[in-house]
């Protein structure tokens, strides 16, 4: 069963509660902690880009097309649609001989409102590039050039790039992959259904690269790093993702999904964090996954009160006053 992760208050009531599901595990895949189920199937949605990254640079993508750091960064992120990001996404597909109608990522709003301001003032329309996802979908546009693959249904799951997607997922999760669950992104891209452990231990491997064969070792290596250089473009300027990967300091590597998810790698506990919430709302994470965080020694009593904004985020009126707060509750079972 889910457990009571966050409550969220207005004035002296609880006026809200999310549940969820939290797992800890070791590169080994040992369950360290948990809160609720560490069972519980879900997609790992974008959460999976870091590990889908790996393809970029293991296929010698991202060697023969010349990616910088900030251009590998922008496959593994989920971007508000800055400047920052759409510009680096636009100089991957420049690098590829291609331009932004190779995108299959489908088109949506920049998330970043000061952006799609900015669209509106310039009388413009949201393209592809400003899919929060068509970071992910440049690098995997680049594996299928490198293959010499089809650029023209890269999305289907039968699609070489798919497949390499599928097998490295399940290789950091330590299950077969014919037991991952495949389902279809918002992008249009399989997404990839797993117990919480299993994700949570993906992200402990991609924290303790020494444990994996040296190949992918350097990849890890070179993936996480380039995440670290460049936070803000993991998600966008003040976010939370960024802001934890820049608190961290070379200590953290994370990133956020669809529907509730959120996981964590520490560098230096060689953890793994697997964060689900039950009703799909992304309010409850940052305070839940910082407490967590927190219990386990990951963070220090300094970052924490450097986040203290995302710890106990606060819930305002139409004014701007602040009537209540978003309120971490979980508690680790020590396993």
């Amino acid at each position: 069963m889910s457990t009571i992760i966050a409550h969220v208050t207005r004035g002296p009531l609880v006026e809200c509660i999310h549940r969820g599901d939290i797992a800890v595990v070791d590169p080994e895949g040992r369950l360290i902690a948990h809160a609720g189920d560490p069972d519980k199937v879900t997609f790992m949605r974008s959460s999976a880009k870091p590990i889908q990254a790996l393809n970029v640079v293991l296929s010698g993508a991202a060697d023969h097309f010349g990616l910088d750091d900030r251009e590998l960064a922008i496959t593994c992120a989920s971007h508000d649609a800055e400047d920052q990001h759409v510009n680096t996404v636009l100089s991957v597909l420049t690098k590829l001989g291609l331009d932004e109608s190779a995108l299959l990522c489908g088109v949506h709003a920049p998330v970043n409102r000061e952006a799609a301001r900015a669209l509106v003032v310039a009388g413009k329309k949201a393209s592809p590039v400003h899919n929060n996802c068509s970071g992910k979908h440049s690098g995997m546009l680049a594996v299928a050039r490198q293959l010499g693959a089809p650029l023209d249904n890269y999305l289907a799951l039968d699609h070489p790039v798919q497949r390499m997607s599928l097998a490295m997922v399940a290789e950091f999760a330590g299950v077969d992959p014919k037991s991952v669950i495949v389902g279809v992104d918002g992008c249009g891209v399989p997404v990839f259904g797993l117990p919480a452990r299993a994700m949570a231990r993906a992200f402990a491997r991609l924290s303790a690269p020494e444990v994996l064969r040296p190949e992918l070792a350097a990849a890890v290596r070179r993936v996480t790093a380039t995440m670290q250089k460049n936070p803000a473009l993991i998600e966008g300027t003040g976010r939370f993702t960024s802001r934890l990967i820049e608190v961290g300091a070379g200590r953290l590597v994370a990133k956020s999904g669809a529907e509730g998810v959120f996981c964590v790698g520490s560098l230096q506990k060689k953890l793994g964090l697997a964060a689900k919430c039950e009703d799909g709302d992304m309010r409850p994470l940052p305070p839940a996954v910082l407490k967590a965080l927190s219990d386990l020694s990951v963070i220090s009593p300094d970052d924490l009160a450097v986040l203290a904004a995302f710890a106990r985020p606060a819930v305002r009126n139409n004014r701007g006053e602040r009537v209540g707060e978003v309120i971490a509750v979980v508690d680790l079972v020590r396993d």
